[in-house]
């Protein structure tokens, strides 16, 4: 037997220490930094210029997006199920789509700093933060867990505007702080950062800015599929909850990019200073208002009660956790459609916005349509892993794991970029054959209906192969 735990462990810890001795100084007290031997007044940190500091905590700002988005889906995945009490099923069924739709609005968030990385000349950050790890910059340590008050609070906290405060925000902070065993800081702040930055022609000149690149970036009319700019008042599937509304904002200039930075601190907090006694008093529904919404909601429960809104699954799911044959074979399934939805975006943005052939649907919109389609059958699957027992105990259910892929880096040749696709489609379909005989009569249907999908997104993966390898001179 080969025990890799300690080797991997000791990588692991090595690459994130890259990332937090630059994170140190940076989240010093401005008075403090300013006093450090090795920081000159009015400079950016040691080993950066300002451009390169600016790429750094973009680099940050992506992975907190992801991370944000990640948690949402776990946390609104988890709840509903036979164990909640009947007059409370269609809030929790609100409170679900609610939460799913932050996550879906930070997932345009994540895509607007994909822009904003292009604008610059930077390369993308579609990585994120696996458990156990947590640093300063980030909220809180990256978590999978099941809605609860004390889970909500964190998230709350997370997206709170600068200045909120009084006994509910105490009461909050103290609760977030428990369970997210420390300090849970606002994201806001980093945004604020970046904003400086990129706002001082003196530090980042306007030449840094290519509107070339806007064909190479991600577009709302292109991504806001089902979702009206600027409509918050059209409503989802569930009554009285708006509908998500992406923010996919490209970047041609220091102006745009502000824009889309202020813009993005305004989804997650609040448009306007926040009433210490209301903070939905605030205008517009910001994540923060969503949140505290609920938490209000959830906290006015008995505590028993509170526990039933949301299944009893595993925290931090993994596919070495989760032991029944057939919760794992779907973990495994899960992750790699996880795979496949950022590769699909990863690729989209290597290929600049332009018509297809005729009718025919161009390469770049091929991989819009399915990153769509991943994003159902992600849902799709979690849906089915919630339901299953996790082991043969039977005592807590699986989760969807989102445990990240080996590597996000894409093959520098286009044709392998499509090679790619046909690995992982080809992955799938065996992944499929073996779930078949372990899945329910639904379960069943869907997997026929997925292979069905794949064998056509692998017939357009080879057209696009073809292409690409006559474009080669191969």
């Amino acid at each position: 037997m080969i025990c890799i735990d300690q080797p991997v462990l000791v990588r692991v810890t090595a690459m994130r220490s890259r990332v937090s001795r630059h994170l140190d100084p940076v989240l010093m007290e401005p008075d403090v930094m300013l006093a450090a031997p090795d920081r000159r007044p009015g400079a950016p940190p040691p080993e950066f210029n300002w451009r390169d500091y600016a790429a750094m905590l973009l680099h940050v700002a992506a992975e907190i997006e992801h991370s944000l988005m990640v948690q949402y889906l776990f946390a609104g995945y988890s709840l509903g199920g036979p164990q909640v009490p009947a007059e409370l099923r269609g809030d929790v069924r609100a409170w679900q789509e609610t939460i799913l739709g932050v996550a879906k609005e930070e997932m345009g968030h994540l895509v607007t700093v994909q822009n904003l990385h292009t604008a610059l000349g930077l390369p993308l950050n579609l990585d994120r933060e696996d458990y156990p790890w947590g640093s300063g910059f980030y909220p809180f340590a990256f978590t999978l867990e099941r809605l609860t008050p004390g889970s909500l609070a964190t998230y709350v906290c997370a997206e709170s505007p600068d200045g909120w405060s009084g006994p509910e925000a105490d009461e909050i902070r103290k609760l977030a702080a428990a369970d997210a065993h420390g300090t849970v800081n606002r994201v806001g702040k980093l945004y604020s950062d970046i904003t400086e930055i990129l706002g001082d022609r003196t530090r980042i000149p306007d030449v840094a800015f290519d509107a070339s690149t806007v064909p190479r970036q991600a577009s709302w009319d292109e991504w806001g599929r089902g979702y009206r700019e600027g409509a918050r008042g059209e409503f989802s599937n569930v009554p009285g909850v708006p509908a998500p509304d992406l923010l996919i904002l490209a970047v041609a200039s220091r102006d745009s990019a502000l824009n889309a930075l202020h813009e993005i601190g305004e989804q997650g907090e609040a448009p306007k200073p926040v009433p210490p006694d209301d903070p939905s008093d605030a205008g517009e529904e910001s994540h923060f208002v969503r949140f505290i919404t609920i938490y209000r909601a959830l906290r006015e429960l008995d505590p028993a009660v509170q526990d039933r809104v949301s299944r009893s699954i595993l925290e931090n799911p993994t596919t070495t956790s989760i032991t029944a044959a057939d919760a794992k074979a779907w973990a495994h399934l899960f992750n790699l459609r996880y795979r496949m939805l950022l590769v699909n975006l990863a690729h989209a943005f290597e290929l600049a916005d332009v018509p297809g052939d005729g009718a025919a649907v161009s390469p770049r919109g091929a991989l819009i349509n399915r990153t769509f389609a991943e994003m159902y059958n992600l849902r799709a699957i979690a849906a089915t892993l919630v339901e299953l027992p996790a082991d043969a105990s039977g005592s807590r259910n699986a989760g969807p794991p989102f445990e990240m892929p080996y590597t996000l880096e894409l093959p520098r040749r286009e044709r392998d970029r499509w090679a790619l696709h046909r690995d992982l489609l080809e992955a799938a379909a065996a992944l499929i054959e073996t779930l078949r005989p372990l899945a329910s009569a639904a379960g069943a249907d869907y997997l026929t209906a997925l292979a069905e999908s794949d064998r056509l997104a692998l017939d357009q993966v080879e057209r696009m192969l073809g292409r690409a390898t006559a474009g080669a001179g191969a």
